[in-house]
């Protein structure tokens, strides 16, 4: 069987790469180029890349960073970060961006979503979900952007991005976020279970058998952070990816699958 795909995410904050902490304290990691060059080499399935502060400072995506990273990925880039409109999103994908994703404004009206996917394709649109989990366990959709939790219910909010055109959805989990202690497996089945797009699962990989944890709960791709740019117990700073022979699924999980 063909091994599903396993996406790198990386955080763009004030022009650097950096880690976040379940959301908070963005701790610098190096060049954004530098990684890209590196993931090129290691044969990266494709690449998630999130400005997280262009929303939250209400400006447009940086698109002279953008043409920069682009320019050097040899794998499909997925951008996102700022990004309002139709003719930002077209300006992106000029700039060798195959895929946006979008969070804020969809969130404040789902027809940009719509209006993407039907000049563009709706392959071409991510909705990106964050899930934080509260006190007594129960999980709501949490805004990046404002730090504040979503009045709709993540289900509903799932379930409407699609229907309004998103051609893929991209789950994260707040409280997993850069911990690597093992992916929230009890959304991540929840939320593949809802949609018939396929579904990228985020937040808490910290080994091989965690993103499997991820495929065999549902997820069509798992994606990651810390685990593929930190090493060792002091988590310093290793550029890593699977090797392309090397296996996702144990034997038991691939006889399973087929």
């Amino acid at each position: 069987m063909l091994r599903p795909r396993v996406i790198p995410c990386l955080l763009l904050h004030q022009g650097g790469l950096v880690k976040t902490m379940r959301f908070r304290n963005p701790t610098y990691v190096g060049d954004p180029v530098n990684a890209i060059r590196i993931f090129n080499e290691k044969e990266v399935d494709e690449l998630v890349v999130l400005d997280i502060d262009a929303s939250r400072e209400g400006r447009e995506p940086d698109y002279a960073l953008v043409e920069h990273i682009a320019g050097e990925c040899f794998m499909p880039l997925c951008y996102g970060g700022g990004v309002r409109t139709v003719e930002q999103a077209a300006r992106l994908f000029s700039l060798g961006v195959e895929k946006v994703s979008l969070q804020t404004a969809a969130l404040q009206d789902m027809n940009l979503l719509r209006s993407i996917a039907d000049r563009f394709g709706s392959q071409s649109v991510i909705f990106s979900l964050d899930l934080q989990r509260g006190w007594f366990g129960r999980a709501h959709a949490f805004a990046a952007c404002t730090r504040r939790r979503v009045r709709a219910s993540w289900q509903d909010i799932l379930v409407n991005a699609v229907g309004a055109g998103a051609g893929e959805v991209v789950l994260n989990v707040v409280n997993r976020d850069g911990t690597m202690s093992g992916m929230d497996q009890e959304l991540v089945r929840e939320a593949s279970a809802l949609v018939s797009v396929p579904l990228v699962a985020m937040g808490g990989v910290g080994s091989i058998a965690d993103i499997e944890a991820g495929f065999r709960a549902g997820a069509s791709a798992v994606g990651a952070g810390a685990f593929f740019v930190f090493h060792g117990p002091n988590r310093a700073v290793l550029i890593t990816y699977p090797r392309p022979d090397e296996p996702i699924f144990t034997r038991k999980a691939a006889s399973e699958a087929a």
